[in-house]
């Protein structure tokens, strides 16, 4: 089945970032396309994507539920391979499940030189109300240029418990002051609203890719 891509942003920027969706919605969702907007806005070209159990819910086949990140590694690099050549640079990443997929094929795609790097939007280090379960083992030594956008008060990952983690050096974690799981946060007590967050986030990921290698 060939994968179906929604586009923004120029044709000839000099970076693509690949995104797929987190556990429960999907590619177009608000959150989805408010950031791909913004990411367009800096210049950069965004290619997103759903995995087959969203995609099927369009068809009417029913509200599958989430699989394993496992089974859907596959289906990220058929993405990959999908989406073809870029004019400059490719990122892979996503949101929550989408990020966490794509980190857990950087390693190989990035030895290939397919990749320039990887960018995570609310990494679920753990799952809500499971600290113990930690999702961190192949990010001990992973050698992509990351960039991880996070929520001091993540449920999936605080600041106070990532700060815990051994973390590869090549993580860059971008901290968004009082930000959920969806990077947003109370203006009463951050002084932030979304938008803010939501703006910073874009143009943090335009002044990372700065750094990365063609």
């Amino acid at each position: 089945m060939t994968t179906d891509f929604i586009f923004d942003g120029p044709e000839d920027a000099r970076v693509t970032v690949l995104l797929a969706h987190g556990a429960g919605a999907p590619m177009d969702s608000d959150w989805m396309n408010t950031l791909a907007g913004l990411l367009a806005d800096e210049g950069l070209r965004v290619a997103r994507f759903e995995f087959p159990y969203m995609a099927a819910r369009r068809t009417g086949e029913g509200a599958k539920p989430p699989p394993k990140a496992e089974k859907v590694m596959a289906d990220y690099v058929a993405a990959i391979e999908d989406l073809g050549p870029t004019n400059g640079s490719l990122i892979i990443g996503g949101k929550s499940m989408g990020g966490r997929v794509a980190s857990m094929i950087a390693a190989e795609a990035f030895a290939a030189g397919r990749i320039a790097g990887l960018l995570c939007l609310g990494y679920p280090f753990h799952p809500s109300g499971k600290p113990e379960q930690l999702r961190v083992a192949h990010l001990q030594d992973l050698q992509v240029p990351t960039l991880v956008c996070q929520g001091t008060r993540d449920a999936l990952g605080t600041q106070e418990e990532v700060g815990g983690y051994a973390l590869s050096p090549a993580i860059k974690v971008m901290w968004l002051e009082d930000g959920d799981h969806d990077l947003k946060p109370r203006k009463s007590v951050s002084g932030f609203s979304a938008a803010d967050h939501m703006g910073s986030v874009a143009r943090g990921v335009a002044e990372w890719v700065k750094g990365l290698r063609e």
